[in-house]
């Protein structure tokens, strides 16, 4: 369904927010302070560029009234509009633009975009954002894939059951998902939701995964990564595994 070649596989995925990718529009936009009434008027201008300087202007700021109007921006026919809206409604999140968000991430042939609305997605917590996310983690191209596990790491915002929604195809990401980026990040979303689990079956399972991937994933990036959630988690057989392994020199 997707076109491998229109995102590289990491382009510069390392942070944990997609808008610090973002180029300013000039040096002036950095200084002059944009009037929210002004920029909302914007978003409904003809010419799309004028549209997506709008657009972006919401990436900064949260205001309310803009938010009817970046949802219809989620199904304009420019793409940098469509993201530029997508990062925007992800700072001003809202329940409404929710059912839109997965309607777009549904069709959208674009990865830049997926991208952004992945992001938003999990900036909106809620629980109904869970099975998209997840399903993009599990079939989309690897730089929405990344975003995807990040994202997933919003539901301990939502609740237990979110949690628990979350965890499996987090794991599956990081045991079997072919770029180590993505598997980074599920061992960082898996150590987020780990802070939020009792001591019950599918907490001991996440944390199996998590040494499992310590101690066999090839990349030293995963491991090292993995390492910090545990680490994070704080739970003492991880902590041991860790310890012990680094004794023998393994790592």
């Amino acid at each position: 369904m997707y076109d491998e070649d229109e995102l590289s596989l990491l382009e510069a995925e390392t942070a944990l927010d997609p808008l610090d990718d973002i180029e300013p529009l000039s040096d002036e936009s950095e200084v002059i302070k944009p009037d929210p009434e002004e920029m909302l008027m914007l978003l409904g201008d003809p010419q799309p560029q004028k549209r997506m300087i709008a657009a972006r202007t919401f990436c900064d700021i949260e205001y309310a009234p803009a938010i009817p109007q970046l949802i219809h921006l989620l199904t304009d026919t420019c793409p940098l509009v469509r993201v530029s809206a997508a990062y925007g409604i992800g700072r001003n999140p809202s329940p409404e633009a929710i059912e839109p968000l997965i309607a777009q991430l549904q069709r959208d042939f674009n990865g830049h975009v997926r991208k952004g609305l992945v992001w938003a997605l999990g900036n909106c917590r809620d629980k109904r954002v869970l099975a998209p996310l997840a399903d993009a983690l599990r079939t989309d191209i690897p730089a929405v894939r990344l975003w995807a596990a990040s994202a997933l790491a919003q539901m301990a915002k939502v609740g237990y059951e979110a949690v628990l929604g979350a965890i499996p195809p987090l794991i599956q990401a990081l045991v079997k998902d072919p770029v180590g980026a993505v598997r980074s990040n599920s061992a960082w979303s898996i150590g987020q939701l780990c802070r939020e689990l009792p001591n019950n079956v599918v907490y001991a399972t996440a944390i199996d995964a998590l040494i499992q991937a310590f101690a066999e994933d090839q990349d030293l990036g995963v491991r090292e990564d993995t390492k910090s959630a545990i680490l994070g988690v704080g739970d003492p057989r991880g902590l041991q595994m860790v310890e012990t392994l680094e004794q023998e020199g393994w790592f």
